[in-house]
């Protein structure tokens, strides 16, 4: 398969498929009888990154939901790879800079923008492009890269009993994660629960003790208030690094929720995997921090 044909079918995977298994009727009897409440869950396709997180916020009630006036935030994208935006290693920078300005406008007081990144830290944030556009849209960098900005805690994981997690998060009101969707050969996805990694120092910890075990334990110290998942342009193989054009496909998707695990849920249809195969997803649903089960959501499906 050439490398036209491989993006052919992985975008015709990633609008059609994909978001096919995200039907509209799946909506529980009590969601339906109360026509106000907000969707669980949005999913998006169709426009840039930007227009369908502008979209959705809409549809899911706005940013005002989830920032108060007066509130400090930490937005955390992955900005950890030094390779820049078609590459898809990283979020996209439009729709980090379209989280800030959204937070700014609900009024919140400060906008932190963190990630500790795996390649050297200012090549990636530079590269990446995503942390210049969260300044220019008004956030503040925080720094992640020396073991002096992340503080010891405790916590009551399967098998993390501590964990060393970056000073922001535990000083801030509101977190919102802002993975980028893509393969990950040891995870089976980069997704929200793995983005969430760049927050901590101990990563060697995760490896050595079991990966996706750790990354489920962790949402016992701190789990987002809302789950932005970047599936515009996805590496659907080789991750999580990626590093050329021809594993990447032109999925053209985004997905909200502010359940971390129906987005992680959601999000693995759409690499096509199956419902409950991507393991820290299911872990952290026995954990109760989410439900994999779509069908008990009201999923609001929509096409730019």
């Amino acid at each position: 398969m050439n490398r036209r044909e491989f993006l052919k079918r992985s975008a015709a995977i990633g609008f059609g498929a994909g978001l096919l298994l995200l039907p509209k009727g799946l909506r529980s009897a009590a969601r339906l009888a109360a026509q106000e409440n907000y969707p669980d869950l949005v999913a998006l396709k169709g426009g840039k990154p930007e227009e369908m997180f502008d979209r959705g916020m809409r549809q899911i009630g706005g940013m005002g939901r989830f920032v108060k006036n007066g509130q400090t935030v930490v937005v955390k994208p992955n900005m950890s790879w030094d390779l820049s935006p078609e590459y898809a290693a990283n979020t996209s920078p439009a729709l980090v800079a379209a989280v800030v300005k959204h937070c700014l406008d609900a009024g919140a007081k400060r906008v932190a923008v963190l990630d500790h990144s795996i390649d050297y830290w200012e090549n990636s944030a530079k590269n990446s492009g995503v942390l210049a556009a969260a300044l220019r849209a008004g956030a503040v960098h925080a720094p992640a890269e020396r073991e002096g900005y992340y503080q010891r805690i405790a916590l009551n994981g399967r098998i993390l009993k501590e964990t060393m997690i970056h000073e922001s998060l535990l000083e801030c009101d509101v977190l919102i994660n802002v993975p980028v969707l893509k393969h990950h050969g040891g995870a089976g996805l980069t997704g929200s629960i793995k983005n969430l990694m760049g927050c901590v120092w101990n990563r060697r910890t995760y490896h050595a003790n079991g990966l996706n075990v750790c990354m489920a334990d962790f949402l016992h110290a701190k789990r987002p208030n809302l789950n932005i998942v970047d599936a515009y342009r996805v590496i659907t193989k080789n991750g999580p690094r990626g590093g050329t054009l021809d594993v990447v496909a032109p999925m053209g998707s985004l997905l909200i929720s502010p359940d971390i695990v129906a987005a992680d849920t959601a999000a693995s249809l759409l690499l096509g995997r199956k419902q409950g195969e991507v393991e820290p997803v299911r872990l952290a649903a026995a954990a109760g921090f989410g439900t994999m089960d779509l069908s008990k959501l009201n999923i609001s499906r929509i096409t730019l």
